[in-house]
């Protein structure tokens, strides 16, 4: 990619077609979302949490060690990424901190949301908001922090399961307001209360694919037709692992092999050449490594 994320980011949001962006955890997933085409992808707070904790998402990462997961897949990945940044991590001066360290991170956007700390994951019960003028300064606060003028602030409330729809939609025009660049209103529950964002706001909004069955499932074209200019899909490529590893796992220990299951997985050299083991040889060619101590395949 030769501009800046950001710059490719808002490139992208100001053309036509829906940002698509999957889910990653890490830089493996990053290094698949990048080879099979797509244009962004998205650093998933909730997947984040499972692979560095194996827990939850209720709060239990601290802002380091988002943003360090953040540059790793950033790196990996080559094309822009949307971070989650949970609630910025504190009061208006946390969030500028959080905004700079995303920043030299290489991400190119990140969301907040209205929820106090302990935060949940957006489609869990049991959320608990700070007040829309706090959020706004939030807002203000991430806006004025950045260093690069394209840096996307997405602002995201979470006040539809807490104080209905109109409040949540309400609460969102005030972080337009307050500077957003994208809008995120979390769990809608209808195609009508969707269809209803793009309608009310300016800037562009941002559609969440979380597959918990409380948002509608919806095709891009869908997305696209409601006026949504970025969709995420957080999630869906962590369940595919899981059920890949329970497969795997079953057979091996059921029957002592995976001869049955080779085919559908991913062969040797497939694996290190997304991993990028051709540009290894290259370099080390190119800066003399002794032809007898470059990394190969075969011995």
């Amino acid at each position: 990619m030769s501009s800046r994320p950001t710059q490719a980011l808002r490139k992208l949001l100001a053309g036509k077609e829906l940002i698509q962006a999957p889910g990653v955890a890490d830089a493996l997933n990053a290094r698949i979302v990048a080879k099979e085409g797509y244009n962004a992808l998205y650093m998933t707070g909730s997947g984040t949490t499972a692979g560095l904790l194996g827990m939850p998402d209720i709060g239990l990462l601290t802002m380091t060690e988002m943003v360090n997961n953040a540059e790793r897949i950033a790196d990996a990945a080559g094309i822009p990424l949307i971070a989650d940044a949970d609630t910025g991590y504190g009061n208006p001066i946390n969030v500028r901190r959080t905004v700079r360290a995303y920043e030299r991170a290489n991400v190119a956007a990140i969301h907040i949301e209205d929820q106090q700390w302990p935060k949940r994951c957006g489609h869990f019960s049991g959320k608990t908001l700070i007040t829309k003028e706090e959020m706004a300064s939030k807002i203000k606060a991430a806006v004025d922090a950045r260093h690069d003028a394209d840096f996307v602030v997405i602002a995201r409330t979470d006040a539809y399961s807490v104080e209905g729809c109109e409040r949540a939609m309400e609460r969102a025009k005030c972080y337009e307001e307050a500077g957003a660049d994208v809008i995120f209103v979390e769990e809608l529950r209808t195609v009508e209360q969707l269809a209803a964002v793009p309608r009310t706001f300016k800037i562009p909004a941002l559609f969440n694919m979380g597959g918990s069955g409380k948002t509608p499932f919806l095709s891009p074209k869908e997305i696209a037709d409601l006026g949504f200019r970025i969709v995420i899909y957080p999630n869906f490529i962590m369940r595919a692992q899981i059920r890949a590893a329970q497969l795997v796992l079953r057979e091996l220990k059921s029957t002592g092999s995976i001869a049955k299951l080779d085919p559908m997985m991913a062969a040797w050299e497939e694996r290190h050449d997304l991993l990028g083991m051709h540009e290894i040889q290259e370099l080390e060619q190119r800066y003399g490594v002794a032809e007898h101590a470059r990394v190969g395949l075969k011995s």
